[in-house]
C-alpha cells in the first residue's frame, strides 16, 4: 500500500513538472513559464523583473487543410542547456558579442495523430526567443502551413510605434498610439501613395513593434533569421490587447511549404525598464547563424556619394537616356536614340563625381541609371525591364571603371528590378560576372513596384528565399548588397556579412515625396534597425527643394541633425546623400561626414526614449576616437552628454557641430554653429537641439 502511494505521489508530481517548466535568463529578471492546458494546448508566459509581460500565450500551427498542428500534445521530453560565449562581428557596433542564455527545448508529441513538432525557448539577459523545429518523422514530410497560431497576449492597452501590416511594403510613416487608438487611425496610416501596397484586411500591424506600458516597460516584438519562411505581422485585437502571428501568403493564398528536418525563424521579444537597453540588445544577431565564409577580408564598410539625389530634387536630372517609351531589351539599338539630354549617369558627369569623392575621401560612387532600359520601367505589366549588363551609350563602362581605379574609387553597382524578380534571377550570374569583370564590389538592388512572379509579395516565402539566394551569389563573387524595397532584415547579416545594409523602411528619398515626421529618425532605431543596418541616405543640406525649381518640399531636419544621424543610425553604408555643390557650400560642416567612422569598437547609448530622443557615442574600430550623435523630434531640448566613455585621465578635443541659436526645421534649418572644446571622462554637457534638431560631436 505505501508502495502504491509513493507511485501515485510520484505520478502526479512528475504530471506537474512535464507541464509547467520554468527557465530563467542568465541574471534572474526574466522568467519564462511553458506549459500544456487542458487541451493539449502548449502556451508560454514571460515576467519580467515579476512583472507581466506576455501573459499566456497559445503556440502552434494549423496545417492544410485544417490539420490542428497546436492541440492535443503531450511532452514527450525536455532539455535544459546554457550557453556564454563570445564572437567577433566581421563589421558592427562593437567588436565584440557576448552570447549568453539558458535553452529549454521541449519534444511535443500529438497523441493521436503522433506527429511531433519541438520547440525552442532561448532566454537572455535582454529577452526572449523562441522557434519551432518540424523533426523527421514517419507520418510527416512535406507539408503546407495554413496558419501559425502563435500568441503575444499583452497585458493592457500599450503605447504602440506602428506601422500598418502589409505584405508588401514597410515604406509608411510611424503612427504613435494606444492599441484601442489603432482602428481609428488605421485608415489614414494606409491611404498614403505607394509603389506597391497590399494591406491586411484586418487591424494588424509589422514587426518589429515597439511598444511601451504604463508601467514603464519598453517590449519590442520581432523574429531572428527569416530563411525559406514568410515575414510574420501580427493580427491585433484592439479589445483584449493580444496579438498573433500574421504571416505573409503566397499568390494561391497559403502561407509557407515546409519540409521536415527544418526550422521556423525565432521569434523574438525584447525586454527592458530602461529604453537604452532596447537599444544595446543583440539579442536578434545572436539567434542568427554565425558566417561560414572562409575569407572576409573583402567586406568593407563603405561611405559613398552618388548620382541619386538630383533625380528627387526636381531640378530636371532622368535616370533615362532617352524620350522613347517603346524600348524593348534585346532589340532596341540604343545607339540609334535620340538623347533626351537629361540622363544623369553619363560618363562626364560620373567623373565629376569620381573626382569628388576621390577629393574628399570617399569610398565610392552609386550610379543610378546606367543601364538600358529606363524610358520604360513598368512594373507588374512588363517582364524584361532592364538589362543587366548593356550600359547606355553615353556610359562608358570601360573608361569609368578605369579613371575610377586610378582615383583609388570605387563605383557601386545599381540593379533595379522594379520587381522582376524571375527575370532578375535569369540575368544574376550574367550581371555578377560582369561586375567582377568591371572592378565592382558592392551592387545596390531594388525592387520597387508589385512582384513578378506575379501574386508573389515582397515579403512571402518566395521573395524571401531570392534575397538570400541573391546575397550567397554575390558572396561567391566576393560582391557586397544593399537592398532596397526587401522584406525587413531579421539579423541575417551575421550569416552573410557581405549583404551589409538594406533599406526596407521609409527612407530620405520620401523627404522630397510625401515627407517625413520629425520623430521618424527617433523611432526607426527602435523599430527598423532591431533587424539590421539601414541604409538610410541622410546628409540633405539643402532641404527646401523650392531653389531646384518644380519641388515645394522642405526637410523635416535641421542640417545639424542630418549630421548627427551618421551616428544615431548604425550603418556600415552611409552615403553623402546631397549633392556635390551643397557640400561645398557648407564646407565646414561636411567635414563631420568626412570625418565620422563606420564601423566600431564600441557603443553608447547615452540617452533613449523612442518618438522623442536618442543620443549615442561609439568608439572607432581601433582608433582612440569618438563620435557622438544626438536628435530629437519636432520638439526641442536640452540633451546631456555623460562622457565618463572615455579613458580616465586624458583629455581629448571635442569638435561640436550643433544646432544654431535661431535654428528650427520649418524656418531656419541650415543655421548652425561649429565649436571646440576639451573634454575628459568627467564631463557632462547640456547640449540645446532645436526643433528636430541634433547635435554631432567628434572626440579626438
Amino acid at each position: 500500500m505505501k508502495n502504491i502511494l509513493l507511485l501515485c505521489l510520484f505520478i502526479v508530481v512528475s504530471n506537474a513538472f512535464v507541464n509547467a517548466q520554468e527557465l530563467k535568463s542568465p541574471d534572474g529578471n526574466l522568467t519564462l513559464t511553458f506549459q500544456l492546458n487542458k487541451e493539449g494546448v502548449p502556451t508560454y508566459s514571460l515576467n519580467y523583473k515579476k512583472k507581466e509581460v506576455i501573459k499566456e500565450s497559445k503556440l502552434g500551427f494549423v496545417l492544410k487543410s485544417d490539420i490542428m498542428l497546436n492541440q492535443g500534445f503531450q511532452i514527450a521530453a525536455t532539455k535544459f542547456q546554457s550557453e556564454n560565449s563570445t564572437w567577433k562581428p566581421v563589421l558592427g557596433e562593437q567588436k565584440e558579442i557576448q552570447n549568453q542564455y539558458n535553452e529549454l527545448k521541449a519534444d511535443l508529441v500529438q497523441e493521436k495523430s503522433k506527429r511531433k513538432v519541438s520547440i525552442y525557448f532561448r532566454l537572455f539577459n535582454d529577452g526572449l526567443g523562441f522557434r519551432y523545429e518540424f523533426p523527421v518523422q514517419d507520418n510527416l514530410r512535406h507539408f503546407v502551413i495554413q496558419e501559425e497560431t502563435t500568441e503575444f497576449n499583452l497585458t493592457g492597452d500599450h503605447k504602440l510605434f506602428w506601422i500598418p501590416g502589409d505584405y508588401d511594403t514597410n515604406e509608411y510613416s510611424y503612427t504613435t498610439s494606444k492599441i484601442s487608438e489603432m482602428q481609428s487611425l488605421v485608415y489614414n496610416a494606409t491611404h498614403v501613395p505607394l509603389a506597391a501596397q497590399a494591406t491586411i484586411k484586418n487591424l494588424a500591424t509589422q514587426t518589429p513593434l515597439m511598444m511601451k506600458t504604463n508601467e514603464g516597460l519598453y517590449i519590442n516584438i520581432h523574429e531572428a533569421a527569416l530563411k525559406n519562411y514568410p515575414a510574420m505581422c501580427l493580427n491585433v485585437d484592439d479589445k483584449t490587447y493580444s496579438m498573433s502571428s500574421h504571416l505573409v501568403p503566397d499568390a494561391v493564398g497559403n502561407k509557407g511549404y515546409i519540409q521536415t528536418g527544418s526550422f521556423t525563424p525565432w521569434r523574438t521579444i525584447v525586454v527592458s525598464d530602461d529604453a537604452r537597453k532596447i537599444l544595446t540588445s543583440k539579442m536578434i544577431l545572436n539567434l542568427n547563424e554565425p558566417c561560414d565564409f572562409e575569407d572576409t577580408s573583402w567586406i568593407k564598410p563603405v561611405k559613398y556619394i552618388g548620382v541619386w539625389w538630383e533625380y528627387f530634387t526636381g531640378g530636371g536630372s532622368t535616370w533615362a537616356y532617352s524620350d522613347n517609351q517603346d524600348v524593348v531589351i534585346g532589340k532596341t539599338d540604343f545607339s540609334q536614340l535620340k538623347p533626351n539630354k537629361t540622363h544623369g549617369a553619363n560618363t562626364k558627369h560620373v567623373k565629376e563625381y569620381i573626382d569628388f569623392a576621390a577629393t574628399n575621401g570617399f569610398d565610392a560612387v552609386l550610379v543610378e541609371g546606367w543601364n538600358e532600359g529606363w524610358e520604360d520601367n513598368t512594373a507588374f505589366k512588363k517582364e524584361r525591364i532592364y538589362s543587366f549588363t548593356k550600359a547606355y551609350p553615353d556610359f562608358d563602362v570601360k573608361d569609368l571603371s578605369d579613371y575610377a581605379a586610378k582615383k583609388n574609387v570605387k563605383i557601386i553597382m545599381h540593379h533595379e528590378t522594379t520587381s522582376s524578380t524571375s527575370e532578375y534571377e535569369r540575368q544574376l550570374n550574367d550581371a555578377l560576372n560582369f561586375m567582377v569583370d568591371n572592378k565592382y564590389n558592392a551592387v545596390k538592388t531594388g525592387y520597387v513596384g508589385p512582384i513578378i512572379p506575379r501574386g508573389e509579395h515582397h515579403d512571402g516565402q518566395q521573395m524571401v528565399n531570392h534575397y538570400t539566394y541573391v546575397a550567397k551569389e554575390a558572396a561567391k563573387h566576393k560582391i557586397m548588397v544593399d537592398s532596397h524595397e526587401a522584406v525587413r532584415p531579421t539579423g541575417l547579416h551575421r550569416t552573410y556579412p557581405n549583404w551589409f545594409a538594406q533599406e526596407s523602411a521609409r527612407g530620405t528619398e520620401f523627404e522630397s515625396m510625401e515627407g517625413i515626421h520629425p520623430d521618424h529618425t527617433t523611432i526607426l532605431p527602435f523599430t527598423r534597425l532591431m533587424g539590421g543596418p539601414m541604409d538610410y541616405t541622410p546628409g540633405i543640406f539643402q532641404g527646401d527643394l523650392s531653389v531646384y525649381g518644380s519641388k515645394k518640399n522642405k526637410l523635416s531636419t535641421t542640417l545639424v541633425k542630418q549630421l548627427a544621424l551618421y551616428v544615431t543610425m548604425y550603418s556600415p553604408l552611409q552615403m553623402a546623400a546631397d549633392l556635390p555643390e551643397n557640400y561645398l557650400r557648407f564646407n565646414d560642416a561636411f567635414q563631420f561626414i568626412k570625418d565620422v567612422a563606420l564601423d566600431w569598437d564600441e557603443t553608447y547609448i547615452l540617452e533613449a526614449e523612442p518618438g522623442d530622443y536618442i543620443t549615442i557615442a561609439r568608439k572607432t574600430k581601433g582608433k582612440q576616437e569618438w563620435f557622438v550623435g544626438g536628435i530629437t523630434d519636432e520638439n526641442s531640448r536640452t540633451a546631456t552628454i555623460d562622457f565618463s566613455f572615455l579613458p580616465a585621465g586624458k583629455s581629448y578635443t571635442a569638435i561640436i557641430y550643433e544646432d544654431g541659436k535661431t535654428a528650427d526645421y520649418k524656418t531656419n534649418p541650415q543655421s548652425y554653429n561649429i565649436r571646440k572644446i576639451t573634454v575628459n571622462s568627467k564631463t557632462k554637457l547640456k547640449q540645446k537641439l532645436a526643433s528636430s534638431g541634433g547635435v554631432a560631436i567628434s572626440v579626438k
